[in-house]
């Protein structure tokens, strides 16, 4: 789950927050970093618990009018969303159920939350055609919660600031992590039961490994890529960068030195949507020719072995 657009977007905090915070710990600074990547799939599994609480809040309010409908005489009401069979699976998964014995369950003390919740989905129209439904398959209980995950949790401002109570490393997290249930919701099968395997903490193998390579480097070598950036920014007004554009500059060239593997064009293009979205509005261009250049120089003055297109000549 944890993956590289991930990794590159914490990267860019936590080397901003070490230089700024004047604390130059480089051991301390990389726990933080593995720290704050962990908390992304603590949230990833907090989401999907989620759907958890609002279906065991669902029960007992269908506990209690199922009970006051024997009471009188009347029929119970439906069971199909407090039962709801991709939910119960979800319920029931070992690899959710290992999770919450190793962590605090944030919903077991935002009951009014949950509760509140459930009430604005149980009014809505996606809620009162799936209880008048013919279809009982495991494939309509599963969408029912895809629409419902769509529309009453991506977006929901309340629990974006609940999550940012409760981890400040949420921040800029939920919206990716979002995707990422919503890919979990889609992969779940009847079949699997309670086996059914969520997503691992890291992508891939080499992905933890590539994140600490990627921090250190950045760090470790600071110096030497400011002086990449001044070497090759000789028609650039260096000294008016903010920041922020230094620090992204920073991680670019660590990740174009440190992993050969990685194409020049993929870093470019990934750290020039992280300048438009954590620098100023002008930033992402600027930052787009100064590495570009910064590749070339890299290429030209053999610093680095990898390959770049002709670059075009302005006519």
């Amino acid at each position: 789950m944890i993956n590289r657009d991930i990794i590159r977007r914490k990267a860019v905090q936590l080397t901003y927050a070490y230089f700024q915070n004047g604390y130059h710990n480089i051991e301390n600074a990389e726990k933080e970093f593995l720290f704050s990547l962990s908390k992304a799939y603590h949230l990833y599994n907090t989401l999907l618990l989620l759907i958890v609480a609002v279906t065991k809040m669902a029960r007992k309010r269908y506990d209690v009018a199922a009970a006051r409908a024997d009471r009188e005489g009347q029929e119970r009401p439906s069971d199909r969303f407090a039962f709801n069979k991709f939910a119960t699976q979800l319920e029931e998964n070992t690899m959710l159920r290992t999770f919450v014995e190793e962590q605090r369950n944030v919903w077991d003390d935002k009951v009014e939350f949950v509760k509140n919740l459930f009430l604005r989905i149980e009014e809505s129209e996606m809620y009162q055609e799936f209880m008048a439904s013919d279809d009982d398959s495991y494939d309509a209980h599963r969408e029912l919660w895809r629409k419902i995950y769509k529309c009453f949790v991506e977006d929901n401002e309340d629990l974006s600031a609940l999550l940012e109570e409760e981890s400040l490393y949420w921040n800029d997290d939920k919206e990716i992590v979002d995707s990422f249930v919503l890919k979990t919701i889609k992969r779940f099968d009847e079949k699997n039961g309670k086996n059914q395997e969520l997503l691992p903490e890291y992508t891939d193998v080499e992905d933890r490994e590539y994140a600490r390579r990627l921090f250190r480097a950045a760090i470790m070598n600071s110096d030497q890529y400011q002086r990449y950036m001044t070497e090759a920014s000789r028609n650039w007004d260096f000294s008016r960068l903010a920041y922020m554009d230094v620090v992204i500059m920073q991680l670019a060239i660590a990740e174009m030195l440190t992993f050969p593997a990685i194409p020049v064009s993929v870093t470019l293009n990934e750290y020039v949507e992280l300048a438009k979205e954590y620098s100023t509005g002008r930033s992402a261009g600027y930052i787009n020719g100064m590495l570009d250049t910064i590749a070339r120089h890299l290429i030209n003055t053999n610093k680095m072995h990898k390959t770049m297109p002709e670059k075009k000549q302005v006519k």
